[in-house]
């Protein structure tokens, strides 16, 4: 085995990339680069009749959307290809035969039919039915016909499969990264199969297959893989192979907690679970980048689910959680989905975009910005940056800096308008018309000194000021948006309001 951190992501192209898949395929990510390894995408195409077109193109584009590409992939091939199991037939069938030969597997010619029977007799009797040591003996397999009725049912075609034989009476102890030591009673496994009627090999033996020919060093996987270690590391010691280091990843589970994380939560609940948006049958399912997250604050939201990087930091860039990762803080419980926390994480960092960067993606959301100038429009991100949690809240955070007030907000009237208001109003406009200086400071030492030589109280002019100007008592500092709308408009906007008081 390779001296060198060799770790693989393996999907299956059945459908788009879910995000339990994306978070797995970080964690391997993130092992490789702090270890200064290799990250492998490895596609695991094997079940030909769940294969959906494009599936594969999808999982690559995800990837590097989110700035985790592979070293070695089907699209950048490395020596250890070809990195799509169906082109990799030829290796299976010569080494599953390995296994028939040193005793470890063997051939089964049961019919469905046959096998579908001894299910329904063992359900009738309120047992499972169970192909192992039990019964492997009186079914029809190489393991009860002679050698010369093997090899002419397999020369006439008959069809089979190849299933691998579970020692008997055995204790097996496994160690996983995550969750310690484990303790399987193999008499309570059934002979799986390892090479189906079609040709092609089960997931089981080409994982195996694969991740010692390609020398990975770790398999870090999903939980849901964890009965499957027992089968893979007998798989291992029948070939005669070192075995990696095993590590099975909590589950992300629904925002309630109970349960899986699935599709049908985030359309029920009305958020995404695919890293891109995903065309099926002319209907599309959008996907994070499409729902406005930024990749990074998707991977910072997703290291920490399931990881613990045992400090009270959360902002974390790729490179901070790659030199502060660890299996070691991995935790075994399942990691609940909370939909509020991403959207934090979104606001953090579109509150730490570069400006110029900013400026580019709220130009492309908003077309109609186009006669805006790029000073303009930094002035404005300036003042409300912070205040946007997706590029998609720009207008309705700012729309009162490009269009004319179409309505005050009921509630805030009601809340700031007294009798003195309107006259207030009136004074206030008389000293911005006054004023020569209309930058944010020059506006802010004009009204304060008007303010304090008429003894009024600093709330009963700043608020009725707010709502005049953007129709409502939220929004940046006051002075900042009278600078950026300029002096014409902001009386414009005070005498409009001071109409609408009569």
């Amino acid at each position: 085995m390779s001296s060198q951190v060799r770790v693989r992501f393996a999907p299956s192209p059945t459908g788009p990339l879910h995000i339990g898949g994306l978070r797995t395929a970080l964690f391997n990510y993130l092992l490789a680069k702090q270890q200064g390894g290799t990250f492998i995408l490895r596609v695991e195409d094997t079940d030909q009749k769940r294969y959906v077109s494009g599936a594969e193109e999808y999982i690559i584009d995800s990837l590097e959307w989110c700035n985790i590409p592979a070293d070695e992939s089907p699209k950048n091939p490395g020596k250890f290809g070809p990195y799509r199991q169906s082109e990799r037939r030829e290796i299976y069938t010569a080494w599953v035969k390995t296994l028939v030969d040193n005793g470890s597997a063997y051939y089964a010619f049961d019919s469905n039919e046959e096998l579908d029977r001894l299910r329904k007799e063992q359900e009738f009797l309120g047992q499972t039915f169970i192909y192992n040591f039990t019964n492997r003996q009186s079914l029809s397999n190489s393991l009860t016909l002679t050698e010369e009725d093997v090899q002419r049912r397999l020369q006439s075609g008959q069809p089979y499969v190849i299933r691998f034989k579970v020692p008997q009476g055995r204790s097996l102890e496994m160690n996983d990264l995550i969750r310690g030591r484990i303790v399987i009673d193999c008499n309570t496994l059934d002979d799986k199969i390892l090479f189906k009627s079609d040709g092609m090999p089960t997931y089981h033996l080409a994982n195996v297959v694969d991740d010692h020919l390609m020398e990975i060093t770790h398999v870090i996987r999903g939980e849901e893989w964890l009965p499957s270690m027992a089968l893979h590391v007998l798989l291992y010691e029948a070939f005669g192979w070192d075995k990696p280091e095993f590590a099975h990843l909590p589950l992300i589970l629904k925002p309630s907690g109970n349960g899986k994380l699935s599709k049908r939560d985030g359309d029920q609940l009305g958020f995404p679970v695919f890293p891109l948006d995903w065309n099926s049958e002319g209907s599309i399912t959008k996907g994070f980048k499409g729902a406005g997250y930024l990749p990074d604050a998707l991977l910072n939201f997703l290291g920490l689910l399931g990881w613990n990087p045992g400090t009270d930091q959360e902002l974390f860039s790729l490179e901070e959680m790659v030199n502060a990762f660890s299996l070691n803080n991995v935790n075994k419980a399942g990691a609940r989905f909370d939909i509020e926390k991403l959207n934090w994480f979104n606001q953090q960092y579109l509150a730490q975009m570069p400006l110029n960067e900013l400026v580019v993606s709220v130009r492309q959301h908003y077309p109609s910005l186009s006669k805006v100038s790029d000073e303009a429009l930094s002035k404005i991100l300036t003042l409300i940056q912070e205040r946007l949690e997706f590029i998609a809240d720009f207008w309705n955070v700012a729309h009162y800096f490009f269009e004319p007030l179409s309505a005050y907000n009921e509630k805030a009237l009601a809340r700031v308008v007294k009798a003195e208001t309107s006259s207030i109003i009136a004074s206030v406009r008389n000293v911005v018309e006054a004023q020569d200086d209309c930058s944010a400071a020059g506006l802010q030492m004009a009204l304060k000194a008007w303010i304090t030589s008429q003894n009024i109280g600093f709330g009963g002019v700043m608020q009725p000021l707010r709502l005049a100007l953007v129709g409502d008592l939220k929004g940046p500092d006051v002075f900042e948006i009278m600078s950026l709308l300029g002096k014409e408009e902001v009386c414009f906007r005070l005498a409009r309001f001071q109409e609408s008081l009569k």
